[in-house]
């Protein structure tokens, strides 16, 4: 899979954890794709790692699958970070 193809991949996972996960998140299109290349590699990592999933094509499940859960990951995690900066003390 090419670059391109990660970059897709990628804004769109992110859009698709984005809509999944509750709440707001902030961030325009450009804050989705690095959230969902992100997400994609380290589902890539955690899919090849863990399941010996292969994640050299574009359109297959388990690709799209590891992707988005690792969008869901990395949302998570960067939601526990900016939520701990946002709280002012009262």
């Amino acid at each position: 899979m090419g670059f391109i193809a990660y970059l897709i991949l990628g804004l769109i996972a992110g859009a698709i954890a984005k809509a999944i996960l509750p709440g707001k998140q902030g961030g325009g299109w450009i804050a989705t794709l690095i959230l969902g290349v992100i997400g994609a590699m380290v589902g890539g990592w955690i899919g090849g790692a863990v399941f010996g999933a292969e994640m050299d094509k574009f359109f297959s499940l388990s690709t799209w699958l590891c992707a988005i859960g690792g969008s869901l990951i990395v949302l998570v995690i960067w939601g526990l970070i900016t939520g701990r900066s946002k709280k002012t003390a009262a």
